[in-house]
């Protein structure tokens, strides 16, 4: 009976690592007859290439990615080494309500064709090869913090875009860095002009108390480290307004988290 038994188990086995030899070579041909019919593109420009979800070598270089040194609070990158752990001026003579700063890339070239996309082009499907940089740039403050959370739309502007670039990016660094994600939780009360355009004083006026943390949801952020996420940090009113609400809420610690940062040029 035991002969049997393994006989029978052998027969099992063998029969399963066909079922998956199968399943591989249908997968194969499926991707094969994909390309075939929508050839994958560069996620930037669109040019042709062996794979979907990566950048042409003229797009990869044209990425301009922020590596230290840099600003410990602002992010921004030094033109020269200070040493570790210095801040900018900028940072001691303004200090932000967030903790610290952290993103990717500049926002030029391929980077800001990636937010363009991914933010007016319906390109969701971007969000897990950009959220895979920045769980990168988010280094040390990102794998111990305590959840994630997205800056949030108003609930009308969400209607006409129908999907948050943020909460994409959001939800796909979650998967990565097995971080809680909390949509949910910071709202958008007050619907606010664009900012694009705005001057500085302007945008910091227009998101001024944009933003609330739900009283329901309260003990999800007191005592909390937070990674705020935004696409692109500019003037950083809107991840400013958005720590307030944070802060006020209980939260110990907020990182900020984007992808892209604009910036003329190291400081």
């Amino acid at each position: 009976m035991g002969d049997v038994g393994h006989i029978g188990g052998g027969r099992i086995v063998f029969a399963l690592r066909g079922v998956r030899a199968v399943q591989r070579l249908t997968s194969t041909a499926a991707k094969v007859v994909r390309d075939l019919v929508y050839p994958p593109g560069c996620a930037a420009c669109g040019l042709p290439i062996a794979d979907a979800g990566c950048l042409c070598s003229g797009c990869w270089c044209s990425v301009r990615f922020i590596e230290r040194p840099y600003c410990e609070i602002l992010g921004l990158p030094f033109g020269f080494d200070p040493g570790r752990g210095m801040v900018c001026a900028e940072a001691i003579a303004n200090p932000p309500v967030f903790d610290r700063l952290r993103a990717v890339a500049v926002h030029d070239g391929a980077a800001r064709d990636l937010v363009h996309r991914l933010k007016y082009g319906d390109r969701t499907d971007l969000a897990p090869m950009m959220a895979g940089w920045m769980k990168r740039a988010g280094g040390d403050d990102l794998a111990r913090a305590d959840a994630i959370l997205p800056v949030p739309l108003h609930r009308w502007r969400l209607f006409s875009r129908q999907y948050n670039q943020s909460a994409e990016l959001g939800r796909a660094l979650a998967r990565l860095s097995t971080k809680p994600f909390l949509p949910g939780v910071l709202v958008r009360v007050k619907r606010t002009s664009k900012q694009v355009g705005l001057s500085q004083t302007a945008r910091a006026e227009n998101v001024r108390g944009a933003f609330k943390v739900l009283e329901s949801r309260r003990d999800a952020v007191f005592g909390r480290h937070i990674v705020l996420i935004d696409d692109v940090y500019t003037t950083g009113a809107t991840v400013t307004a958005a720590t307030r609400a944070l802060k006020r809420a209980g939260a110990a610690e907020v990182t900020v988290l984007t992808f892209a940062m604009a910036l003329a040029a190291p400081i």
